[in-house]
């Protein structure tokens, strides 16, 4: 296996790390990052294979479960909690409780309100030039969270600046200052949730708080803490992906001349995937092996962790030819944008339905989006997504 050294915030790699992952790809199924310590894989049928495989998972195996600063347990504390990072059997059961409130026909009912605030948002952009991220992308994923949760919506600039520090701590430009903040925001967002989580005992609504209070099966319910990482999940995983799907996918769609048939009913399905294959939000997504495994001839320790590399899942060419064209009428695009196997993403039916309605309204409403400056990816790999995208109407 070859070694391949590449940092992760220099800044040509920011702006598109598909180039890198391309060169790689012809090393081998898989490669040694230096600058990240553990095996890379690019091979797509590769990356899938681990995805489902049970000898891989994202607990840290208790022997080596690292320790970490007084200073970081609140950020760590939630992490203790998350479906992200727990595996069989306590997965297994908050999955199951949280998916007793967390429906797909609840995630259906959203679609109108989604749509009239997508509406009401575009009806406020000005006619000068403006920045789409800050004035669409980012306010409809956290103002839906508010509003499924149950969270007054004024709550709304509070919950994003709490996920925007926390969700720092999986970037590779972390730093002291970043560790110091996402622990603030990490107590605040607890204390926060646990006296929303109270609120709502004493006085339960229609919300999703409420149905997580609820839910239950053979006397098993959520614990509070438990309930208090399942919100902060769902807003920051959530918030943190459909903000940069939105603006990487209007990108594209402007960059490559937008056509009407694109979004049109029926269509407007295969598009958002086409974006999520295209110029996924994720770029690797970790595991760690837990026995001794041989895979594409080499061999995993118990213990070694692995980089799957999602953004590039998607590029493999061995399904496809012409991968690094966006392609909107592309039949079926294969990507590993959501995860996969018993992590695959618990939001994808909310992300899907936000993205299709946001996209769709979008270019239903401003046919004649153009960019007005060079977009720019911001520095927040392994997260791809754009520092801004300046538009104007005409």
């Amino acid at each position: 296996m070859e070694t391949v050294h590449q940092s992760p915030t220099d800044p040509e790699f920011v702006q598109n790390p598909y180039l890198r992952y391309v060169e790689w790809r012809k090393k081998g199924p898989m490669v040694y990052w230096e600058d990240y310590k553990m095996v890379a894989t690019l091979a797509a049928s590769v990356t899938n294979a681990i995805l489902k495989d049970r000898r891989f998972g994202r607990e840290v195996p208790p022997e080596d479960a690292p320790t970490y600063p007084d200073r970081l347990k609140p950020f760590y504390d939630i992490e203790a909690h998350s479906m992200l990072e727990l595996e069989p059997p306590k997965h297994t059961r908050l999955r199951r409780l949280v998916l007793r409130a967390f429906t797909s026909r609840r995630i259906g009912s959203l679609e109108p309100e989604i749509e009239t605030l997508c509406h009401s948002l575009i009806d406020q952009f000005p006619d000068a030039p403006f920045d789409l991220i800050s004035e669409y992308g980012q306010p409809i994923p956290v103002i839906v969270i508010c509003r499924l949760l149950g969270v007054p919506e004024n709550m709304a600039p509070q919950l994003l600046q709490w996920s925007n520090a926390m969700v720092s701590m999986y970037q590779a430009r972390k730093t002291r200052e970043i560790e110091d903040a996402a622990a603030k925001a990490s107590s605040e967002f607890t204390n926060f949730m646990r006296g929303y989580i109270e609120k709502r005992r004493k006085a339960p609504s229609d919300d999703l708080i409420t149905e997580l209070i609820r839910a239950e099966e053979d006397g098993d319910k959520l614990s509070s803490d438990e309930m208090i990482t399942t919100c902060i999940l769902l807003l920051n995983a959530g918030h943190e992906a459909t903000v940069h799907t939105i603006g990487n996918g209007a990108k594209a769609l402007i960059q490559n001349n937008y056509n009407p048939s694109w979004i049109a009913q029926g269509a407007i399905e295969t598009t958002v995937e086409e974006v999520m294959r295209f110029d996924p939000p994720l770029q690797i997504f970790t595991r760690y092996a837990y026995e001794d495994v041989t895979i594409a001839d080499h061999t995993f320790k118990r213990g070694d962790q692995i980089a799957l590399m999602l953004g590039h899942a998607g590029r493999d060419d061995q399904f496809d030819d012409n991968l690094d064209m966006f392609d909107p009428t592309r039949h079926s695009p294969t990507h590993a944008a959501f995860g996969g196997g018993l992590h695959f993403c618990v939001g994808a039916p909310l992300a899907r339905l936000e993205l299709q309605v946001s996209l769709r309204v979008l270019f239903e409403r401003c046919p004649d989006l153009r960019i007005t400056d060079p977009p720019k990816y911001a520095n927040l790999y392994h997260f791809h997504g754009l520092e801004h995208l300046m538009v104007s109407k005409s």
